[in-house]
């Protein structure tokens, strides 16, 4: 059976897919993928949403919200975790870490949880992973439950870093597991697993020895697993990767310490990399359109964001690297594409548009606080969420910013806002809100 045979699918899936396979027999095969995406627009299945490249078809969700104003519902979160999350077929998928009784605690439960979309009712909360606290290590933003899960529709895989990946099924049964891959991520796991045809992909940056892995998606084994390029220290990096095509070569570009990385998605093969020298702790997740792949490096000092024609085979620094900019680049936050700008927020919160084809600056704005979470276009606006909580939405429009809204959560956030069924889904420090 084909892995997305409609006879495994939810009934409003079968007759979505139905009716794009009825239109794909009308619409030549150059525009199928353009035809086909606003039947699927509608949920937010993986980090930063269908491409991964934070953009929603939705057109009419609010500027601003309050207690009594645009929010459906509020629902408590227990533990801790920062994965953003992902909805698909009227039910929210996300991680949580939960802490033992003990003071200290001696072990985190590492927990999918699952929640009705339309109600926030909590369907099931299940434990898949146990951390032992005894050789713990995190940095204070981060969670033992930042990377964001990924779903294909019938099955919802989670992942932990070095504590574990997981499959599910829509009712939390555990398909399989993989903790095998131990390597040591400095400050936790950050970076979010993607999918590459039936292959799950994710990076493993860690301290020693970083590597990128691909587990077959049916059972979990390691179907390759490439060593990162000798780099100097720091090599730690928490980024994901983005599956893209160029010129008819379909390509994983993967951000590490010190230099990007394209690979074959099938095989793990290198096909070309861009050396950005002491540059680590990359996070942001890559962003592609007019040709161009776009790549905010990281610490220290200030990060640079290069614009790569990804079309060359080998070190292709000299040579591909259409234009790059240090200027109010962010080291956390992913940046967005609209039309032919470029807009970005930085983590001291500086928002700035650039021209896509050349860098250059229309404009750029403070916004206040600092930021973590990445931004999301949907409908001609753009949406963040600083880490104190405030929620701020401005104009795709790169002749001047324009303010639309502010609102203040009373929480810290850090996870990334998810837009589907026409409303947002936010995740603060202790709940989850379905705002529109």
């Amino acid at each position: 059976m084909p892995f997305f045979s409609t006879q495994i699918l939810p009934p409003r899936r079968r007759f979505m897919t139905c009716m794009t396979m009825i239109a794909a027999a009308f619409v030549p095969a150059s525009c199928l993928t353009l035809a086909t995406t606003p039947l699927l627009a509608e949920d937010w299945r993986e980090f930063r949403g269908p491409g991964g490249q934070g953009q929603s078809q939705a057109s009419d969700l609010p500027t601003s919200w309050g207690a009594e104003q645009h929010i459906r519902w509020k629902s408590a979160i227990a533990g801790k975790g920062w994965s953003s999350p992902i909805i698909d077929e009227g039910r929210i998928f996300l991680t949580t870490a939960v802490p033992s009784e003990e003071t200290p605690p001696e072990r985190q439960s590492l927990r999918a949880m699952c929640l009705d979309a339309a109600t926030g009712k909590i369907l099931w909360d299940k434990e898949v992973f146990s951390k032992s606290m005894s050789d713990a290590k995190n940095h204070t933003k981060n969670s033992f439950a930042s990377p964001t899960p990924i779903t294909d529709g019938k099955h919802i895989f989670v992942h932990f870093g070095p504590d574990g990946t997981a499959c599910l099924d829509r009712d939390g049964e555990t398909v399989w597991s993989n903790a095998a891959l131990n390597y040591n991520p400095q400050h936790g796991a950050g970076g979010s697993p993607i999918f590459a045809d039936n292959l799950l992909v994710f990076h493993s940056d860690g301290a020693t020895d970083p590597f990128i892995v691909a587990l077959e998606r049916d059972g979990g084994a390691v179907a390759w697993k490439t060593a990162r390029p000798e780099m100097p220290d720091p090599k730690f990096s928490f980024a994901t990767p983005l599956l893209l095509e160029a010129e008819g070569r379909r390509q994983l570009v993967s951000p590490a310490s010190h230099m990007v990385c394209s690979y074959a998605p099938d095989s793990g093969e290198e096909l070309w990399r861009v050396r950005y020298p002491n540059k680590w702790s990359v996070v942001p997740r890559p962003v592609f359109s007019h040709g161009l792949v776009f790549v905010c490096t990281g610490y220290d000092g200030p990060a640079e964001l290069l614009a790569i024609r990804p079309t060359g085979l080998g070190d292709v620094t000299e040579t591909h690297i259409a234009w790059k900019t240090d200027d109010n680049v962010p080291h956390n936050p992913s940046p967005v594409v609209v039309g032919d700008a470029i807009y970005l927020v930085a983590d001291n919160g500086i928002a700035s548009c650039r021209d896509v084809a050349t860098g250059t600056l229309h404009w750029r704005q403070r916004l206040g606080g600092n930021f973590s979470s990445s931004l999301v276009h949907a409908g001609g606006r753009l949406y963040i969420i600083s880490e104190q909580g405030v929620c701020t939405v401005f104009a795709a429009d790169p002749s001047a910013y324009k303010e639309l809204g502010t609102s203040d959560m009373g929480e810290q956030a850090l996870a990334s806002l998810a837009p589907a069924e026409g409303a947002i889904f936010l995740r603060t420090e202790g709940h989850l809100y379905r705002i529109e």
